[in-house]
């Protein structure tokens, strides 16, 4: 299992607080065949020193420095670009991996044949304490229940290069709903392994905790970048703050 190499695309700005965390428990996976690109995004802060510190431990740590600011679709795309990996995973320079994340992941894609696939995952605070344990995910997603609500949480998520190609994001808010909308909307499926495997911080500036914000990026989505009549983005925006309202109803 362990001949298939994971390229784990991290953007950075700004992260120094929480970026160890982040590093540690990539190298703590069980899964070893990786290689975990760092794209420092200006940052002005001890992130790039940090970084620069793992760089001489491990030479699987690479990193890409942008000189300004570029905002996270650039950098995720400076990432996508350098990758070598057959599998190309996503992890925020906040978020966590637990150790087992990416072995049964790449087992269960393996065994399937699947082209993307994503997990449960946690919550927790800036402090790192669990604020909701589990975030139940569906078995399976396609474009048109994707487009309800987005149940693919990005830290969670793993695609096939050899099955979908490289693929890259757009500069638009929530960038990485309209990069699965896109991708599913060739007729691939994504697959869900409905156990926590990694922990999503919740910080007061989240997009999650601007729910205005969201609600308007959604709608952008559906209008400009999917070009969806206004009658059928009416129909999938109600279905998206149904969900959003439910969620939040049982945090």
């Amino acid at each position: 299992m362990n001949d298939i190499l994971v390229s784990i695309i991290t953007p950075v700005y700004n992260s120094a607080k929480h970026l160890e965390t982040t590093i540690k428990s990539v190298l703590a996976q069980t899964y070893k065949n990786w290689e975990l690109i760092l794209i420092d995004d200006g940052s002005n802060d001890d992130s790039l020193t940090l970084i620069e510190s793992y760089i001489v431990t491990d030479s699987r740590i690479r990193l890409i420095c942008h000189p300004k600011n570029l905002g996270v679709a650039a950098a995720r795309n400076s990432g996508t670009k350098m990758a070598d990996g057959r599998f190309i995973a996503f992890l925020d320079s906040d978020d966590s991996w637990d150790d087992e994340k990416l072995t049964v992941q790449v087992n269960f894609m393996q065994k399937n044949n699947c082209a993307i696939s994503y997990t449960a995952y946690r919550k927790i605070d800036t402090d790192g304490e669990i604020l909701v344990r589990k975030i139940d995910i569906p078995e399976k997603v396609n474009y048109n229940s994707l487009l309800r609500h987005n149940v693919i949480a990005f830290l969670t998520s793993i695609y096939d290069v050899k099955i979908i190609g490289k693929r890259y994001f757009e500069k638009i808010g929530h960038e990485d709903f309209a990069f699965w909308l896109e991708i599913l909307k060739d007729n691939h499926l994504g697959f869900g392994i409905n156990q926590v495997l990694a922990s999503y911080r919740i910080h007061n500036s989240s997009l999650s905790n601007n729910k205005l914000r969201s609600a308007k990026y959604t709608w952008n989505i559906y209008r400009q970048n999917q070009k969806l009549s206004f009658f059928r983005s009416l129909y999938y925006f109600s279905n998206y703050i149904v969900s959003s309202s439910i969620k939040y109803i049982k945090k």
